[in-house]
């Protein structure tokens, strides 16, 4: 009954979004019978359901979970936004908000605690800290809400006052109680910019939101104005994109105006387009590299894959996540919203980076990546070579060191998160920035903080020695000499916490220095201590202080030529 459901939903739907297009000759006009079949029979089936079902049916929410179960075949972009889900979907895109201004999280033994007020909110000003638990939000209790629940309820109209009552950890008077007004809160998409090595300028971009654009504009204004700065990088590592138009502005930065950036073509004639800057560029010439990474998708790719495509930067890091498809909003009756993919972006190149064709999947019905020798290979607008089809491949790669479970359980456990918390109840204030480390006190202080009983983390020797001794059993091979260099092997390879964690100190020791700046600097903060020992920023300096390499990476002496 539900994969009959999900059809006839997904007949309805394709009926709404065409229906301004049908005078279009792209349309196929031999589905409209098909189209007024299923809905007939999607009508029908709906109506004997409510009928004749033993138990009530709550129409509204089939409907609406047989509508996302139809999009899901789709691709994972096209999805129907019920009215009460868009206001944070317009937050994406406009980066505003009524609210009090701080990043909430699920708690680890339940409820929702602050992980970050903003810098200046209304969260910030009233003193709200991070590690703050919610109990109460005026007279409700919200202990036992999920994060998404308590979001929508301290979100609300600007000039509006709310009572949040928190209970604060490491805190002799753990109950306080905050009077906040909510203001409209504007999300800033350049947290950072700063000058690194003394002659780099460097640009943080988290988003693409209408704002952004002229957030990056000012950065890059002021950045010019220190004489000392002779490159430019930006950095758009995890970040998953946004709007389309503002990724054309920021690459207009760069470029000299009227330059392309992207084609669109769709289904629909009215899908295709080109995409051109429209500005005049701040600087066309200075030396430029741009960070992405594997969650740098969407418009990011839109940025760096451009700006590789013109040589006018030379990109770092490691391969984009491949998001070539563009997305647009229809309304629908009752107040809701399709987003649906309604084209795909192609760079100046012409080649497109979507890294899965959601249209051909496997019996099973899943996709995968196309792989790297079904590519095309295009040229930069200086002869390089290039390649379509898996997100954008770095012209410098930047290798990471294997994932480690200790330091993931860490993380996850929010082991560091809860450390900082209760060291910044113990110390009002620490040095700036630049000169805070984690000293052999505060890291001791943190091997005693685990409670080795509470934490737990995958033992890969001892598992992996378990199953080999296992394996030995049943294959015959465990005799008494056998056994007896399974126990030494056992004794060396035995895990001991306190050991582990030395062993990763250095890691360790950045993610709590993160953690812990982040309480007495905000976001501003936790990117300047990131960027103490950054491989990326390191192979950025390298590259634009070695003469030559960076017109070598982007071939322009060839150009020049």
């Amino acid at each position: 009954m539900r994969n009959i459901i999900k059809l006839l939903a997904g007949a309805f739907l394709a009926l709404s979004v065409f229906i301004p297009a049908i005078g279009d000759n792209s349309v196929n006009k031999n589905d409209d019978a098909a189209i007024s079949r299923n809905l007939n029979l999607f009508t029908t089936l709906f109506k004997e359901l409510n009928m004749y079902y033993v138990d009530t049916i709550n129409s509204d929410k089939s409907v609406e979970n047989a509508i996302r179960a139809m999009l899901d075949d789709i691709d994972p972009y096209t999805e129907y936004i019920a009215p009460k889900d868009q206001e944070d979907f317009m937050v994406i895109s406009t980066g505003e908000y009524g609210g009090i201004g701080s990043y909430i999280m699920q708690a680890k033994n339940g409820g929702v605690a602050i992980s970050e007020p903003y810098e200046n909110s209304p969260a910030h000003r009233a003193g709200l800290r991070a590690g703050d638990k919610i109990i109460m939000i005026d007279s409700d209790t919200v202990s036992s809400w999920t994060s998404d629940k308590v979001s929508a309820r301290l979100k609300g109209q600007a000039n509006t006052e709310l009572k949040i009552t928190i209970k604060r950890p490491y805190s002799a008077d753990s109950i306080m109680t905050f009077n906040i007004m909510r203001e409209k809160i504007k999300m800033n998409s350049v947290p950072y910019f700063g000058v690194l090595k003394g002659n780099i300028g460097y640009i943080q971009l988290t988003t693409f939101n209408e704002k952004s654009p002229q957030e990056v504009k000012e950065a890059l204004v002021e950045l010019k104005k220190n004489k000392n700065v002779k490159s430019i990088v930006l950095d758009l590592r995890s970040n998953g994109g946004g709007l389309l138009e503002s990724a054309v502005q920021i690459v207009g930065l760069f470029v000299p105006k009227n330059t392309e950036v992207l084609k669109t073509r769709g289904r629909l004639k009215q899908s295709e387009k080109t995409y051109k800057t429209t500005q005049e560029p701040i600087d066309k010439n200075i030396p430029l590299a741009v960070l992405i990474d594997g969650s740098s998708a969407s418009a990011s790719e839109i940025v760096a894959g451009s700006l590789q495509d013109l040589d006018r930067a030379v990109i770092i890091g490691n391969r984009s996540y491949g998001k070539g498809l563009v997305q647009s909003t229809r309304p629908l009756p009752y107040g809701g919203l399709l987003k649906v993919t309604i084209s795909k972006y192609y760079i100046p190149s012409g080649r497109l980076i979507q890294a899965i064709d959601y249209s051909h999947r496997n019996p099973d019905g899943s996709v995968a990546r196309t792989p790297d020798s079904l590519t095309n290979v295009f040229k930069t607008l200086n002869g390089r070579e290039v390649r379509d089809g898996g997100g954008i491949s770095p012209d410098i790669t930047v290798e990471y060191p294997m994932p480690n479970r200790l330091i993931y359980n860490i993380v996850l456990g929010n082991w560091a998160f809860d450390f900082a918390t209760r060291y910044a109840s113990k110390h009002p204030t620490i040095p700036a920035v630049e000169d805070f480390t984690i000293t052999d006190s505060i890291f001791n202080e943190f091997k005693q903080f685990i409670d080795p009983k509470k934490f737990e983390y995958d033992k890969v020797c001892e598992t992996m020695l378990k199953k080999l001794s296992e394996t030995a059993k049943s294959e015959g091979y465990m005799n008494d000499s056998t056994k007896a260099e399974f126990d030494k092997m056992e004794l060396l390879l035995k895990h001991d916490l306190g050991h582990d964690l030395d062993t990763h100190r250095s890691k360790i020791s950045g993610i709590l220095a993160q953690e812990i700046v982040k309480r007495y600097y905000y976001q501003r903060g936790a990117a300047m201590e990131l960027l103490k020992e950054d491989t990326n920023i390191e192979k950025a300096e390298e590259m634009f202080n070695k003469q030559g390499e960076y017109s070598r990476i982007l071939n322009i002496a060839t150009k020049k030529k």
